[in-house]
């Protein structure tokens, strides 16, 4: 296993899909190898009501973001309305897609989430560009834990506090038994007010009980 194939593994992150809102989650460790190199934020807004987690190189994953932030506020100038979830899904999928035979594709494995007219839809793309919409997914080395957690949990319509107790709860099953996640976690909901984040206050106690 090389170098790259170690970064792209190391971290877990997942997302819900609720009756009341998306959920995204991840642990904070960036890892080279077996080395903790520092803490990272994994889930990051692209607009108000659309927003990527990310596993995999830092690297790659800081341009593919940039890139879809710049993409998606030029079609909100061009179209002057907010790009549909499918659309941006869509986007990122060729972006991946369109790299991947080149020397370097881009090592990481993504969820794309967000509230649109049509409703709270979650994504997951891999460096070769499929794009699968799901109710829940995880993806990184601890995702094989969090989806113990998610499978034997996981419902149908479930609240958006719901969701968020399953999603800390996942991700602290991941950072218990997989060393490359761990250093905390940070949980997002997206809702009818946008990206918001859940205070660590909250999560704390999530994990604690």
């Amino acid at each position: 296993m090389d170098q790259k194939e170690k970064m792209l593994h190391g971290t877990t992150t997942l997302g819900i899909v609720t009756s009341e809102g998306i959920v995204l989650a991840a642990d904070k460790r960036a890892s080279m190898g077996y080395l903790f190199a520092h803490a990272v934020e994994k889930v990051i807004p692209i607009t108000d009501f659309i927003a990527m987690t990310t596993a995999g190189g830092v690297g790659d994953a800081q341009m593919i973001v940039k890139y879809m932030k710049a993409e998606l506020k030029l079609y909100e100038l061009r179209k002057h309305k907010a790009p549909a979830v499918k659309a941006a899904s869509a986007l990122l999928s060729n972006i991946l897609f369109g790299n991947r035979m080149s020397i370097f594709p881009f090592y990481v494995q993504l969820l794309l989430a967000g509230r649109d007219e049509s409703g709270y839809h979650l994504f997951s793309l891999a460096p070769d560009g499929s794009n699968i919409e799901d109710k829940y997914v995880s993806t990184g080395s601890g995702s094989v834990m969090a989806y113990g957690v998610l499978e034997d949990n996981f419902k149908e319509g479930m609240s958006l506090k719901e969701g968020v107790f399953l999603a800390a709860r996942a991700i602290r099953a991941a950072i218990k038994r997989d060393v490359f996640s761990g250093n905390g976690i940070d949980l997002f909901t997206i809702t009818e007010n946008g990206f918001q984040k859940v205070s660590d206050a909250e999560v704390q106690k999530i994990i604690s009980q």
